[in-house]
């Protein structure tokens, strides 16, 4: 979790939901349904939101595609990213450029897994982080997770060999069930590597007024399979050499 989406992407789903079915859905109900693990995808979770709420007929998906990404992007997201007038505008990050050189710096590889389309990826992993060339799957260079074809995949592009007994450990640090079955899933396929599931709450459960949710999510992560919870994503260098001390 590197950049804060609660006003970019979840407000994209709230919006385009209100766009075709006239009503918006609460945080709790989107946070809910990404507990399912099957909602990775925000244009696939604005559409299942939108049948729950019993809208009928569902717009067709390109339709709600293009309306999604009119909210978020609000510009072609082919595009130069100066004209975009979107949500995106609105993305907190969460970490920056040291939280990676600290990684390179103690011998942990890193790259990156994302729900995310490639030109809002390669934004801000590029241009707003200043990484060159950043390994990245984004969406459409693998199934959906909680598939693990994308994590298996940058693994190995990292560790420039099969997974297997003799590997590095691989860890990967996620924000939802989905992220978390993505790692229980991969120990499924390949049984002889090490996997470390890392998972952190989304920052809109971060306030302490959330408290209660944060804790609810934290246990639906857990539940899934997650190693170990942290409370924000740039203390992951410090979790990762305690744990393989």
């Amino acid at each position: 979790m590197i950049r804060d989406v609660g006003g970019s992407y979840r407000r994209a789903i709230v919006e385009t939901v209100h766009h075709f079915g006239g009503l918006r859905p609460e945080p709790a109900a989107i946070d809910g349904l990404k507990a399912e693990g099957r909602w990775n995808n925000d244009w696939e979770a604005s559409l299942e939101l939108l049948r729950r709420q019993g809208q009928d007929p569902l717009p067709a998906f390109t339709e709600l595609v293009e309306v999604f990404n009119g909210f978020y992007f609000g510009g072609d997201p082919e595009g130069d990213p100066a004209q975009w007038r979107g949500f995106i505008g609105s993305e907190p990050l969460l970490v920056d450029r040291s939280l990676f050189d600290g990684l390179s710096a103690a011998g942990v590889r890193w790259g990156f897994v994302s729900g995310a389309e490639p030109p809002s990826a390669r934004f801000v992993l590029e241009q707003r982080l200043g990484l060159a060339t950043p390994p990245l799957i984004a969406m459409g260079d693998a199934p959906d997770k909680p598939d693990p074809t994308g994590l298996l995949r940058l693994a190995e592009q990292l560790l420039q060999a099969p997974l297997g007994a003799g590997s590095a450990p691989v860890a990967y640090l996620g924000d939802t069930v989905a992220d978390v079955l993505t790692v229980a899933r991969a120990r499924e396929q390949r049984p002889q590597q090490r996997f470390i599931s890392l998972a952190v709450p989304p920052p809109h459960l971060q306030a302490a007024a959330a408290s209660a949710q944060r804790e609810r999510y934290g246990q639906q992560l857990r539940a899934a399979g997650a190693d170990r919870l942290l409370e924000r994503t740039d203390q992951v260098l410090a979790v990762l050499e305690a744990w393989l001390a």
